[in-house]
């Protein structure tokens, strides 16, 4: 980020600390940054006094007996405010939010001055009063309104605004002010009550200013120790989401841009467009103060189940009428789209785009957040932490009327937070989940959840900690159906809930972070509290070994931890099958796979292999297959033999859905004994990565070339396809440029120029858009050096 992202020095709890602080902070020689806002920054408004009243129309201790004189007898007469917008933003960690007003962070001090026209302030003997309200009604008791003195020596509480004299002039006065901790955050009006010398009482409303969460106050519920990861999961722009499977784990860049242009007013009409706030302003409004309560609104707001909410989900494949979710890579352009129709939700979202989204607002408001990605994530309804699945004879996945499901990723946030409302030590990062699965308090919201309480069992704890326990720690049956009979096939504790991943603090590496959900599989531990949530869940179960249902009664684990009884199965089943990948597929190839097979008794046998691919949706949904074979081979005792398979792209091309997921599986059936075994795998058709190559130095305001090298990867002509650029701080909106026709798997090149409007660690994202392929994605880090107004792009010839 940029140089305004440093920590200034903590300043003093006591007023004299904070004003000592405060000066300093305003003595220090402004950078070049600083200064070249501050030439751009318009004069300060001029304001219209406010109508004199007495004190009596006012609330919070303004006295009764306040007398009105012209101001020809000396009295204060304000003529503009300065919000020194740019050195606070500067110092709160906002100046990338813009100059020409004024954000801060509670719990840290900020300055502004007042000007007046006949004479300045004497502190002493006049006294200035201000008023901070948020909301529609503001009043004390509630919070959202607050009536404090300036240059009161201490606050009553921890809960008190505070504002103190830093320096006067013969005409203008500086004073800072400090927000607690504990404010509710959103948008405020400021006023000012100027009580003169000579006994008059005038009112001025100053204006507006938006209030922050601060995770650099150790007061604050959001408080960060470590300014590593302050900078990643509250300053950084951009980062990366993991999709794929759990074989072929595969980062996606996303853009944040938190401090993009109007993205905090687009944040701020969410918690206003909210049931809560519509159905309760005041309340809503006081409730505001609370990282929990408004993380929990916002998951709610993110989709549009309930609301006006940004984001339609769409699983079904058919995306007419709006934007596939795979081509979305920055929550700016979604966020924009949304204010821009009125809060119409913007069509579609998937997991990951109502991630991105989250993760954005939540940042942008000062709540540090990251992006979760859960492998083979399971969707549990039972509650009885069991995933059904169903096979007919020939190996087919069947599609289930239960809705219980197990998604090949799914995607969440995970946020920062004290919990005081949760026993000690259930603070820290909480699950959210914004995409609409089930309802929780009536609203399609989740979280947060406290994940120290999924790893512990503790499922209990609000909020939403049973269905998030479910998507990292249930088992999965396979049962063959035949007929009206039901066999079951396999029992695996390992299949839900793996390689749970997010971006590793400070670079592109990923950092997988499963052990803060789940101990090891297979061990005493994890089967103990899997045990432990499930009685919670259901507290009529009886947990000895006769009482439970007979399904439950053969745990893997219960009778000999860390062996599964999926690998019981295998050590005793007649016969051992495996998939297994020739190479990586892409996009336009044929998939290559080896089925190994193999006889484990001392017997002669013959087997039928039904070998069979589906398309599978990203909700874990099958579709039907698109290739089924029959083989049939006799086998010497002990023999293993490997049989090739091959999946041309004119099987899989036309039937691959959004997520380029295919599910293939093997079924054995011995002659004789009718036994069976089963294989199955899920892959994951990758499209190969765009190359962009930066062309020269970039430096702000400078324009700067770069090319992007890409292939249509199909062996027939493609035309119509859009190439996309964007990155926040980098290109303002999304460049599109059309595209002529693309030959086949032919190399090409196409040079672009930008001219980057803001300094630091930046992303470039670039997308090849078509109807014929999935899109195809590249990304390039860039370090923007320091410069000096322009922006934008344009196509090089």
């Amino acid at each position: 980020m940029s140089a305004s992202a440093a920590a200034p020095p903590k300043p003093s709890n006591t007023l004299p600390g904070l004003l000592c602080q405060e000066r300093r902070s305003l003595s220090r020689k402004v950078n070049r940054s600083c200064s070249a806002a501050a030439a751009a920054t318009p004069p300060p408004a001029r304001l219209l006094p406010g109508e004199r009243q007495s004190g009596s129309s006012l609330q919070g201790g303004i006295p009764e007996s306040s007398r009105h004189r012209s101001t020809m007898d000396g009295g204060l007469q304000l003529e503009s405010v300065d919000w020194q917008s740019v050195r606070n933003s500067l110092h709160h960690r906002t100046a990338e939010m813009g100059s020409q007003r004024l954000v801060v962070r509670r719990g840290q001090p900020f300055a502004i001055s007042l000007h007046f026209r006949s004479r300045g302030c004497q502190p002493g003997r006049d006294a200035l009063q201000l008023i901070a309200e948020t909301g529609p009604a503001p009043e004390l008791q509630s919070g959202t309104r607050a009536v404090f003195l300036v240059g009161r020596a201490q606050p009553s509480s921890r809960r008190d605004w505070r504002a103190g004299y830093v320096s006067s002039g013969p005409r203008s006065v500086d004073i800072a002010l400090l927000a607690p901790a504990t404010a509710p955050v959103g948008l405020y009006r400021l006023k000012v009550r100027l009580d003169s010398a000579c006994g008059e009482a005038t009112f001025y409303q100053l204006g507006e200013f938006i209030l922050l969460f601060n995770a650099w106050c150790s007061e604050d519920d959001v408080y960060l120790e470590s300014e590593a990861e302050r900078q990643e999961y509250v300053l950084r722009e951009e980062g990366l989401i993991y999709q794929g499977n759990k074989n072929w784990i595969h980062p996606s860049p996303w853009n944040f841009g938190q401090f993009e242009e109007d993205v905090v007013d687009v944040c701020l009409k969410l918690l206003d467009r909210s049931l809560n706030f519509l159905r309760d302003p005041a309340a809503d409004s006081s409730q505001r103060g609370s990282a929990a309560y408004v993380s929990r609104v916002l998951s709610a707001m993110i989709n549009s189940n309930d609301d006006d909410g940004v984001l339609l989900g769409n699983w079904s494949e058919d995306y007419s009428g709006g934007v596939r979710p795979t081509e979305w890579s920055s929550s700016v352009a979604i966020l924009q789209q949304w204010d821009r129709s009125g809060g119409r939700p913007v069509r579609y979202g998937q997991c990951w785009v109502f991630a991105g989204v989250l993760c954005t607002v939540m940042r942008c408001l000062g709540i540090p957040s990251r992006v979760v990605t859960n492998f083979d994530s399971g969707h549990e309804k039972d509650g009885n932490l069991i995933i059904d699945v169903f096979y007919d004879q020939t190996g087919q996945l069947l599609p289930t009327e239960s809705r219980d499901s197990i998604w090949n990723f799914h995607v969440w946030n995970e946020c920062w937070m004290a919990r005081p409302d949760l026993p000690p030590g259930y603070g820290g990062w909480q699950v959210l989940d914004a995409t609409p699965q089930e309802r929780s308090g009536g609203l399609y919201c989740c979280g947060p959840a406290p994940v120290r309480a999924v790893l512990e069992g503790e499922v209990q704890l609000p909020y939403d900690a049973p269905f998030v326990f479910s998507m990292v720690n249930a088992d999965r049956v396979a049962w063959l159906l035949c007929g009206t009979r039901q066999e079951k096939l396999h029992w695996d504790a390992r299949a839900v809930g793996s390689h749970i991943s997010t971006k590793r603090v400070g670079s592109d590496e990923r950092e997988d972070i499963t052990g803060t959900y789940k101990h090891a599989e297979g061990s005493l531990e994890e089967r103990q509290v899997f045990l432990k949530a499930l009685t919670q869940r259901q507290p009529n179960l009886r947990t000895g070994a006769g009482a439970l249902p007979a399904a439950l009664r053969s745990w893997p684990g219960r009778a000999a931890p860390g062996r599964g009884r999926e690998e019981q199965a295998a050590r005793d089943a007649p016969t051992a099958l495996r998939l297994r990948l020739v190479e990586s597929p892409e996009i336009g190839r044929d998939v290559r796979l080896n089925l190994q097979v193999q006889n484990l008794e001392a017997a002669y046998k013959e087997l039928k292999l039904s070998l069979g691919a589906q398309p599978l949706l990203h909700n874990g949904s099958p579709l039907p297959p698109f290739c089924q074979e029959t083989l049939y081979l006799s086998f010497s005792p002990h023999e293993e033999k490997l049989v090739p398979w091959r999946l041309t792209y004119e099987q899989y091309g036309k039937h691959l859905g959004e997520d380029k997921q295919v599910h293939v599986t093997a079924m054995a059936e011995e002659k004789g004994s009718w036994q069976k075994t089963l294989a199955e795998k899920t892959i994951t058709i990758a499209c190969p990565a765009l190359t962009i190559h930066v062309l020269g130095p970039v430096v702000v305001n400078q324009a700067v070339a770069f090319q992007v090298d890409f292939a249509n990867p199909l062996a027939r002509p493609v035309a119509g396809c859009v190439l996309t650029v964007e990155g926040s701080g980098l290109v303002k909106g999304q460049a599109q440029i059309a595209l002529g026709p693309l030959e086949p798997q032919r190399p090409c090149s196409i040079k672009l120029q930008l001219t980057p409007y803001k300094s630091g660690q930046r992303q470039l994202h670039v997308g090849l858009k078509s109807n014929q392929f999935p899109t195809l994605k590249g990304h390039k880090q860039l370090d923007v050096a320091p410069g000096s107004g322009g922006d934008g792009w344009r196509r090089l010839a």
